[in-house]
C-alpha cells in the first residue's frame, strides 16, 4: 500500500500523503461569536501530518447555523480566530481547507433566533440537538429567489473570509442533508420554478454556488462534497434512477470548472455510482468509503491502490488518532474513538488522544 504514503500534488500544494482528515463537527466554539478557540488550533495542529485536513462544517451566515457551538466564518472576529488555526497547522507543515456548511432546514429558532430556511417548506422528520436538549425539527421558511441569490453571495463572501484567514481552500458541503443537498433531493425540494423540479433544475443551486465561490477565490481552491443516496437528516434519494440522473448531471456541470477536488461520502450499495462519478470527474477524487458500522479503517487504503480514488478520507479514526498516517503505515495500533466526547466538552476526547510517541 505504498501509494497512500506518497506525496500528491493538489492545486499547487504538495500533500505529504494521500490520507485526508474528513470534516467532523466538534461543537466547541462556545463564545457568543461562534469563534474557534486556542484548543481548536491545538486539535488541528496535532493532525497536521494528514495530507489534507478538511475542517468541521462552518456556517457562512448566521441563519446557516444548525447546531450549538459550531463556528462561523462570516465575521471579522471569526476570521481572526481561524487564523490561529491555519497558522498552527501551517507551522507543522500541513495543508488545510475550510468546509462551508449551511445547514438549511436542519436547525431550530432557539439556536440563532431565526427560522431555518430551505428550498421548500418541508419539515424534516426527527429532532435536532439544542441548548435545551433535543427538539423536533420545525418547518423551514422557503427561500425566495432573491434570498437564494443572497445565500449564494454569503457562500462567496465567506470563502473570501476563509482565504483571508489563511486557509489553502474551501470545501462546499453538498452532502448529509444540509442546504445544498436539500436542493438536490426531490423529497426536500418541491419547487416548480427554475430551482427545482427536474434533476437539471435541482442541481442549479449547487452549480451556481460553486461557480460563485470559484469566481471569488479561484476554482483551484474549491472542493465539493457530495453524498448520493445518503438518507441522513431525512433525505429521501431512494429512486436510484433519479439519483443517477441528478448526480451525473451535477458532476457534468462541475467537471469543467477546474475544481481542486470532488469528495464523496459513500452511501450503502453505491459503489457502482462511485466508480461512474470517479470516471466522469477529471480532477482529484477523494472518497470517504461506506464502512458502517465500523469507522473507515486501514483496509480502505486499497481503494487508492486499485484506482477507485486518489485520496481517502478518515473520520472517527482520525479524531482518535492524531498521528493517523504514521499508525496506518505501521499497521496500528489505533486508539478507539470515544463517542461521548464527539460533540462539546473540553480537551477530553479532543486534544488528549495519545500519539505513538
Amino acid at each position: 500500500m505504498s501509494t497512500a504514503f506518497q506525496s500528491y500534488a493538489l492545486s499547487g500544494k504538495q500533500l505529504a500523503n494521500r490520507i485526508v482528515m474528513a470534516p467532523m463537527t466538534r461543537s466547541r466554539a462556545y463564545d457568543d461569536g461562534q469563534c474557534v478557540t486556542d484548543l481548536s488550533a491545538t486539535y488541528y495542529a496535532q493532525r497536521a501530518s494528514a495530507g489534507l485536513i478538511i475542517t468541521e462544517g462552518t456556517q457562512p451566515s448566521v441563519v446557516g447555523q444548525g447546531y450549538p457551538a459550531t463556528p462561523g466564518i462570516h465575521s471579522a472576529e471569526q476570521v481572526a480566530a481561524w487564523r490561529k488555526v491555519t497558522d498552527a497547522v501551517h507551522a507543522e507543515g500541513g495543508v488545510i481547507y475550510l468546509q462551508l456548511m449551511h445547514t438549511g432546514r436542519v436547525g431550530h429558532p432557539s439556536l440563532m433566533g431565526l427560522q431555518p430556511v430551505g428550498p421548500s417548506a418541508v419539515t424534516a422528520k426527527g429532532q435536532v440537538y439544542t441548548q435545551s436538549g433535543p427538539q423536533d425539527f420545525v418547518t423551514p421558511k422557503e427561500l425566495t429567489e432573491a434570498e437564494i441569490l443572497e445565500t449564494i453571495a454569503d457562500y462567496a463572501s465567506s470563502a473570501r473570509n476563509a482565504i483571508e484567514a489563511g486557509f489553502d481552500g474551501v470545501e462546499l458541503h453538498g452532502a448529509n442533508g444540509y442546504l445544498i443537498h436539500q436542493f438536490l433531493a426531490p423529497s426536500s425540494n418541491r419547487r416548480t420554478d427554475g430551482w427545482g423540479g427536474s434533476p437539471q433544475a435541482r442541481i442549479r443551486f449547487a452549480v451556481e454556488t460553486t461557480k460563485a465561490v470559484a469566481e471569488a477565490i479561484g476554482a483551484d481552491k474549491v472542493g465539493f462534497r457530495l453524498s448520493p443516496g445518503n438518507p441522513f437528516n431525512d433525505i429521501d434519494e431512494s429512486d436510484r434512477a433519479d439519483v443517477e440522473a441528478t448526480y451525473t448531471a451535477l458532476v457534468d456541470e462541475l467537471a469543467p470548472l477546474g475544481l481542486a477536488y470532488l469528495h464523496q461520502m459513500e452511501a450503502p450499495e453505491s459503489r457502482d455510482l462511485t466508480l461512474r462519478l470517479r470516471k466522469q470527474f477529471p480532477g482529484t477524487y477523494i472518497l470517504n468509503p461506506f464502512t458502517a458500522p465500523q469507522p473507515t479503517g486501514p483496509e480502505a487504503l486499497e481503494l487508492i491502490e486499485n484506482g477507485t480514488a486518489d485520496l481517502i478520507s478518515f473520520g472517527a479514526l482520525f479524531l482518535a488518532n492524531p498521528d493517523l498516517p504514521k499508525r496506518l503505515a505501521a499497521g496500528g495500533p489505533f486508539n478507539a474513538p470515544d463517542p461521548a466526547a464527539f460533540y462539546g466538552g473540553d480537551h477530553t476526547g479532543y486534544t488528549d488522544y495519545p500519539t505513538l510517541d
